[in-house]
């Protein structure tokens, strides 16, 4: 049957039905739907026919809204099974905790959603992620258990509702939340809880900035939302508990692995150790070993060659010790320190590797003994050689040259004697012996080093040792005091000799030296510097009174030297002016009338005075050994003349 054979009322039922379909085919809103029936109505279309559009448009809006909520709930499934996803390939929880609340958001068209965690340990509940919220504060609250609408949901395990928060009043109001819902300018609140098996975890909350109603399916949503949320949150703790627990097994099985490496390295060295005195091996060959072994670097250090004070706690402690990065042993034997051993930047020492090396000590200190029992015998030759050459028993040059070349010293050379003694003396007879033996074994070994001799006298020790060029008298004694008293920790006194030379041939030279040495010794310990070194040049013109040979030429040249070859290069008159000057009493007047020169003149030659002599030449001290100094070159200068 055609359309126009159709009864009447079933074409305008068609007619009807014919805008609402195209607008349910296009998607258009709900208030689209009114237009056919205002137009109908507009153009004055019979009743039967607004009624039959009337009909036709409630039908289209109950299809629309099945639609709309079929997508909805198409969107909504499609959702979790986007989160299941997420959490099936859990890799960041933060990450996953996000998805979560910004898809709640989005589904439940609300302005923020947020998601809380109790924190047992601090007793409270604290904001995990937020999504659309824009005050600070209230992304930072921290709540108390049991407070807002969160504690609400949390005390009883049911997801709670509020149409306008700041009037209900089922849950407890506190001043923080209040302040940071306010902040956020919140009115209606959704709340379901995090739950693993019966306890509460947390709570998911959806909010709105104006009040809302929220709908049984939404409410639905977000508890099946939080069920995600907490199966991540469960998912990640076991995974968390799980790394922990491989971690541990990991770093057991490596510190197994390390004790057997550090067993065998133990054992290892031991046997190398045994072998090396076994077979006669030295300091150094220790030293190398123990740096295989404990793959670092392991130097033996003599005496006062390491920080005294990482030395003396090592040696106090029986044990290596770290000093900055670096472990140090005390090498010592009875009450004397022989040295250290020094492991190189190595902060972190396994107690097996430390006992390893403190055994390497052990080894370091028996060699070390060893050795200075096969010495001893050339250190008596060479306290033989020095007490021969004190007397001058021996006066044949070619059998001395010979003697000390057997001894790796050379006679004909510069040399310094210098006197050592303890500045205490001990009212125990024994302690004060053993002092003394300790310092003639420090003295002989520092000669043997230095390829000196050295020999006891006078209840001291006596060094002859060769002078290095540019080194002076001075120097070698400070030096020797101080290697010589760290050797033996006590205060050692050292006086020194002027230099002297060609010792074979003149040996007499060598008791003069030592006599000038003592004076210098017995100066020092007058003088209350006990402990350190100096020779005769160290006294001004009281050394000439303690140096051998006068040296009145060598006084003169340390104390006014530089004026006098000032005076020789450029022809000035520096020396009568400081006559001058002294004779008048440092007056600058007295000695311009004296000179018949200005005064600008007298004031700029002093000044240049001072630039030779330095700033302090006009101390009452320094103006005696100048005026000496003046006196004794003018008396040499006329004995000249």
């Amino acid at each position: 049957m055609s359309r126009d054979h159709l009864p009447s009322a079933e074409r305008s039922a068609d007619s009807a039905e014919a805008p609402f379909l195209e607008l349910l085919a296009r998607g258009a809103s709900a208030d689209a739907y009114e237009q056919p029936v205002l137009l109908a109505r507009a153009e004055g279309l019979p009743d039967r026919h607004v009624a039959a559009l009337e009909q036709a448009k409630q039908l289209a809006l109950r299809v629309r809204t099945e639609i709309e909520g079929r997508r909805r709930r198409e969107a909504e499934l499609s959702a979790l099974f986007e989160t299941a996803h997420d959490l099936a390939g859990l890799r960041d929880l933060d990450a996953v905790l996000r998805a979560i609340v910004q898809r709640a958001r989005s589904l439940l068209g609300t302005d923020i959603a947020y998601l809380s965690l109790n924190d047992p340990a601090r007793g409270d509940t604290y904001m995990r992620v937020t999504e659309g919220s824009v005050a600070a504060r209230f992304q930072q609250l921290r709540l108390g258990m049991g407070e807002g609408l969160g504690g609400l949901v949390a005390q009883t395990a049911r997801p709670y509702v509020t149409d306008d928060y700041f009037k209900d009043e089922r849950f407890r109001h506190t001043r923080t939340i209040d302040a940071g819902v306010q902040d956020e300018g919140l009115v209606a609140i959704l709340g379901v809880p995090l739950m693993i098996g019966p306890q509460v975890i947390g709570v998911l909350f959806a909010a709105d900035r104006r009040a809302r109603v929220f709908e049984r399916e939404q409410i639905a949503l977000l508890g099946s939302f939080a069920a995600l949320a907490a199966a991540a949150i469960d998912s990640a703790n076991a995974l968390t508990d799980t790394r922990s627990a491989l971690d541990r097994l990991g770093r057991a099985n490596e510190i197994i692995r390390d004790r057997s490496a550090v067993i065998e390295r133990a054992s290892d060295v031991h046997d190398r150790l045994a072998e090396l005195v076994l077979r006669g091996g030295g300091v150094d060959d220790v030293a190398a070993a123990v740096s295989e072994v404990l793959a670092g670097t392991v130097e033996f250090t003599e005496p006062g060659g390491t920080p005294t004070t990482a030395v003396e706690a090592a040696r106090a402690a029986g044990h290596a010790v770290p000093h900055g990065d670096d472990w140090v042993v005390a090498v010592a034997a009875g009450g004397e320190l022989l040295g250290a051993l020094v492991l190189r930047g190595h902060p972190g020492l396994d107690p097996v590797d430390q006992r390893t090396l403190e055994r390497a000590g052990m080894v370091t200190s028996l060699l070390l003994l060893a050795r200075r029992s096969a010495s001893e015998a050339e250190q008596r030759v060479r306290g033989e050689l020095l007490d021969d050459l004190l007397d001058a028993r021996d006066r044949d040059p070619e059998l001395l040259r010979e003697r000390a070349a057997r001894l790796h010293a050379d006679l004909d050379g510069p040399h310094v004697v210098l006197a050592a003694r303890f500045d205490t003396v001990s009212a125990d007879a024994g302690r004060q012996a053993g002092a003394r033996r300790r310092l003639w074994s420090a003295a002989s070994h520092l000669a043997a080093t230095r390829h000196g001799l050295a020999a006891t006298r006078d209840g001291g020790a006596v060094l002859l040792l060769p002078l290095g060029p540019g080194d002076t008298a001075t120097a070698l004694a400070r030096r020797t005091a101080k290697e010589l008293g760290t050797a033996v920790q006590e205060a050692v006194t050292v006086g020194a000799s002027a230099p002297v030379d060609r010792l074979a041939a003149h040996p007499e030279a060598v008791a003069a030296a030592y006599t000038e040495g003592q004076r210098c010794l017995e100066a020092l310990c007058l003088l209350g510097r006990a402990g350190d070194g100096a020779a005769a040049e160290d006294f001004g013109f009281l050394g000439l009174l303690l140096a051998g040979d006068r040296d009145i030429s060598g006084f003169v040249g340390r104390t006014i030297g530089g004026v006098v070859a000032y005076d020789e290069r450029r022809g000035t008159d520096l020396l009568r002016t400081l006559d001058a000057y002294f004779a008048g009493g440092m007056s600058p007047a007295r000695t311009k009338d004296a000179l018949h020169v200005h005064v600008n003149t007298v004031a700029q030659r002093l000044e240049r005075v001072g630039r030779l002599l330095g700033d302090d030449w006009q101390s009452p001290a320094r103006v005696l050994e100048i005026q000496l100094a003046l006196r004794l070159h003018r008396l040499s200068s006329d004995g000249q003349r």
